[in-house]
């Protein structure tokens, strides 16, 4: 066992760190934090879909999949996730191009029986011959489930062209075809898998748990020091990610959903090598700035481009193709040439003039600024992040290799800038318009590729001369050089009224816990002229985008010193969430509130933002069938929500004049409620509550807050909606509301849910394999406590999938009688510790503040009636609820379904009691008002 120098951590980082590797030569990253509620683990295996057989696509998912469903010492397949669910915890993994993730987090009393548990899949899992073909099915849901997606449709375009002998051309999903066979064949397949590339060298573990470091070391030790070192050398083929043959080319791809935009790329090496000093993101600093002058902007002002991000694409052991990504508009569409010729013109503009030291340095203090003030995050999302980077960092900088820009190379940033050349250049344009000629394999993409003729190359390599209008952008004014943070007197414990008056009221709480200097401002403006219709609700919508991308220009810098704003509508108005260092916060609320009442919108702009929001309430009937559901959901139950294809019809003819108009009705009584916490003093708030009180006189008169409605279902039966989605899987949606909206009923159904999720998913989807997408949740609408049973599926139609989810439903009430008095104690407690789970930071505990007045929970004591609630529930309220409410054949529900392409000849779902008309069943439906 050898140990290695101290981990770099930030100075906010409480937690201990200790990297470590065991004589089998797995690395071991060991985190002891003692504010832990949970435990979390997570092993990274250096294996993915680019070790997959050439005959076996799919071979490490499936791999992935089967690792779950029991082991020699473990063997019952439901046992792990029920273990895990029973004890409060969540748990999940990935299957990436060279490397796998298996994670989960749990209550830290039980940390050492789950890493037993866990550690037993790297040690002698049991590939069961029985399940070999049942968890084929799901890798076939899995793959179905996304055959109309077009990230995933567009991603198989990119696999067919690059050069084919490199091993991301492989299909990586897999499904029933690619892994066909007796299920006797594909479990040797397996094992032999397993055997030749699973090995204890080739992975990283990281435990982290409220335990000492020599707890932590003896644990791993234990369960993980008898993983086999199969002393497996990694060898990818050194081939080149793009050949000649594949160089130069376009790539034209039809996609499902209406969009436009180009990715213009260029190949370059691995970049593991430059983590240290990131030139890359230096670039793309520069490339992808939004300011005045930049080379979005220049587009907007074209109007051949709302969008633009630099540096994404796919990387890894011996390629980065680093992209340009641009959304056009039609007009960008037509003028594609030229749109790239500005980006030739301002790469040649870094080159230049923007290699200077200060400007890295800038970025570069915002990363460092960003470490020192390091915010904690979950420890499930911790251990997954630090296991990966355990493979792309030396030991010391596990945690500090995503913040380190330490020097500006300009040879090496000049190297980088030479590759961004139209001889190592490919574009991929993504359009409904363009021309295809074939389809590409398992997803059946529409594509056409083909070579890039000489005239439009010269052109691009002739663009050296950047411009006028193209400038590279000034220093930042919104950097704050030493944030520090503020102590205070008399912190009180909860967020108290700071300012109020008629029509508005400000809670603040200033944070003595998490010490960074930043705060979180959310700002609501309830308004009766925001939603009560379908059109109201378009022109809100419109509203906020026309805003957003008014503002966008002027606030970009603020967005790059960590200052960051979001707008959006809800069902009673408007919400401003405001976020990031407090030095600048109150000037970036000025410049906001400014250019809002401004309202200087273009009808150049108008027209787009409005095709724009078109487009994507068009696209939404392209999502998968249980999204679309989910969005129903809300839309049939809330008053105030509407079908994106509804609110559509009523943005088709509406005016710049009528934006206007709505604007002003909207404006004309408001009710404002705000919240202001992190590292802001209560004189700060209190300030602030008079400008905005001060601001609202000029513009709105005061006004109570808006009332959210919700449909009340008693009195219904079971009620149905079928919703006509182009898909050849079916889903379904089952939801029971509870009338009352008291902290017994909110126990008694979170409760409810968290005993039987395990159950549920176990049964429906790897006992039944009724589909991928299966699960239960607890699901409050309005403040009314609800519980869902959701399933999408290609091998059954919706009437089948509600008998399986009653037929569970009308068995569970026997499970719960067979369950232990210890193992009811556990899962009560296991949902106890998430309802009280230790807020991760500033985020986090200050959403937790906004939502609890959204819930008018003034005391913010809510979740800890929930508790004292839970915690006198016995089993027989769980039954009373299923036999009362559930299993009755006059329960009152919503079922919400589609009938997939695959099952039109099985008998469709249907009633008496269906809603044909939506519009009419919420104006007579009997609803709650909050």
């Amino acid at each position: 066992m050898s140990d290695f120098p101290p981990v770099i951590k930030s100075p906010n980082d409480h937690r201990q760190y200790q990297y470590l590797t065991l004589d089998n030569q797995l690395r071991v990253l060991l985190v002891e934090d003692k504010q832990a509620t949970q435990a979390a683990a997570s092993m990274a295996v250096g294996v993915g879909h680019f070790d997959d057989p050439i005959e076996r696509p799919g071979m490490a998912h499936f791999l992935e999949h089967m690792l779950f469903l029991g082991t020699e010492k473990f063997p019952d397949a439901g046992e792990y996730h029920a273990f895990i669910n029973q004890h409060g915890g969540n748990n999940n993994a990935w299957t990436g191009t060279e490397h796998t993730n298996f994670f989960y987090s749990i209550n830290a009393n039980v940390f050492e029986e789950s890493l037993d548990r866990f550690s037993q899949f790297f040690i002698a899992p049991k590939f069961d011959l029985d399940l070999v073909d049942r968890e084929r099915q799901a890798i076939e849901s899995e793959y179905s489930l996304k055959l109309k997606d077009d990230v995933r449709r567009i991603y198989q375009v990119q696999k067919e062209s690059i050069n084919p002998a490199h091993p991301f051309s492989k299909f990586s999903v897999g499904n029933l075809k690619t892994l066909a066979g007796t299920q006797q064949q594909m479990r040797d397949e397996l094992v032999d898998f397993y055997q030749t590339h699973y090995s204890a060298n080739l992975m990283t573990l990281c435990l982290v748990a409220p335990l000492p470091l020599t707890e932590l070391k003896a644990l791993a030790t234990r369960f993980f020091g008898s993983i086999n070192n199969n002393k497996i050398t990694k060898h990818y083929p050194d081939v080149p990610f793009i050949g000649k043959a594949q160089n130069q080319r376009q790539i034209n791809v039809k996609p499902l959903k209406e969009q436009r935009r180009v990715s213009i790329s260029f190949c370059l090496d691995g970049i593991d090598k430059y983590y240290q000093r990131k030139p890359l993101t230096f670039i793309s600093h520069l490339l992808g700035n939004e300011g005045p002058g930049s080379l979005l902007a220049y587009l907007k002002e074209q109007n051949w481009a709302n969008n633009l991000s630099a540096g994404g694409g796919v990387n890894g052991y011996n390629f980065k193709d680093y992209a340009v990504m641009i959304q056009l508009t039609e007009s960008g569409y037509q003028h594609l040439d030229d749109v790239i010729s500005c980006v030739f013109e301002y790469i040649a503009l870094i080159k230049q003039h923007g290699l200077e030291q200060w400007r890295y340095q800038e970025r570069a203090s915002l990363l460092q600024t960003s470490f020192q003030f390091q915010e904690q995050i979950k420890v499930l999302d911790l251990v997954s992040h630090l296991s990966i980077n355990m493979h792309h960092y030396h030991a010391a900088d596990v945690v500090y290799g995503d913040y380190r820009m330490d020097e500006l190379d300009i040879t090496e940033a000049k190297e980088l800038l030479d590759a961004f050349n139209v001889d190592n250049m490919r574009i991929q344009l993504v359009c409904k318009e363009v021309e295809t000629d074939q389809a590409a394999d398992w997803y059946h993409t529409q594509y056409k590729t083909s070579a890039i003729n000489k005239e439009r190359i010269e052109k691009w390599r002739s663009a050296t001369q950047p411009r006028q209008e193209l400038v590279l952008p000034p220093k930042n004014p919104f950097i704050v050089d030493s944030p520090t943070t503020r102590p205070s007197d008399n912190v009180s414990q909860v967020p108290v009224i700071v300012s109020k008056g008629d029509g508005y009221r400000i809670w603040h709480k200033k944070d003595d816990e998490f010490n960074v200097p930043k705060g979180h401002m959310f700002l609501s403006m309830d308004s009766a002229k925001a939603s009560p219709t379908p059109r109201h609700a378009a022109l809100t919508r419109l509203y906020v985008e026309m805003v957003l991308d008014y503002l966008s220009e002027a606030t970009y810098q603020a967005e790059v010193a960590g200052l960051n704003y979001h707008i959006y509508p809800h069902q009673g108005g408007i919400t401003l969430h405001l976020t990031g260092y407090s030095g600048n916060q109150e000037t970036l609320l000025a410049l906001i509130i400014n250019k809002a009442r401004e309202r200087n919108f273009t009808p150049e702009r108008f027209k787009l933002i409005k095709k724009q929001i078109l487009r994507s309430w068009h696209n939404a009937v392209q999502a998968k069938p249980i999204s679309q559901l989910f969005t129903s959901l809300t839309v049939t139950l809330q008053k105030r929500s509407y079908e994106p294809a509804r609110m559509a019809e009523e943005l088709e003819d509406i005016t710049l004049e009528d934006l206007h108009n709505h604007v002003s009705d909207f404006y004309e009584k408001i009710y404002l409620e705000g919240l202001v916490y992190g590292d802001w003093l209560a004189e700060e708030a209190q300030s602030l509550g008079a400008r905005l009180q001060a601001l609202l006189s000029l513009v709105t008169k005061p006004s109570g807050e808006s009332s959210r409605e919700l449909v009340d279902l008693r009195g219904h039966s079971t009620l149905l909606r079928e919703k006509s989605i182009p898909h050849q899987d079916s889903a379904i949606i089952v939801y029971y509301q509870s009338p009352e909206t008291t902290p017994d009923r909110m126990a008694l159904f979170s409760l409810l849910n968290h005993t039987m999720s395990s159950s549920f998913f176990n049964e429906l989807r790897t006992k039944q394999q009724l589909g991928y997408m299966v699960g239960s949740g607890y699901l409050p609408l309005n403040r009314h406590p609800g519980i869902i049973f959701y399933i999408q599926s290609p091998s059954a139609g919706p009437r089948k999938l509600l008998e399986a989810i009653d037929e569970f439903i009308a068995d569970f009430s026997y499970a719960v009688m067979q369950i232990t008095n210890e193992q009811w104690q556990m899962t009560k407690q296991g949902l106890i510790n998430q309802v009280m789970e230790h807020d991760a930071n500033l985020k986090t505990r200050g959403q937790r503040y906004w939502v609890s007045l959204g819930n008018r929970d003034y005391e913010f004591n809510q979740r800890e009636k929930v508790v004292a609630e839970i915690t006198k529930l016995t089993r027989a309220d769980l039954i009373k609820l299923i036999m009362e409410h559930m299993r009755s054949r006059t329960c009152n529900r919503l079922v919400l379904f589609n009938q997939g392409e695959a099952h039109l000849t099985e008998e469709s779902l249907h009633n008496d009691n269906m809603i044909e008309n939506l519009k009419q069943f919420k104006a007579r439906a009997n609803k709650f008002e909050f």
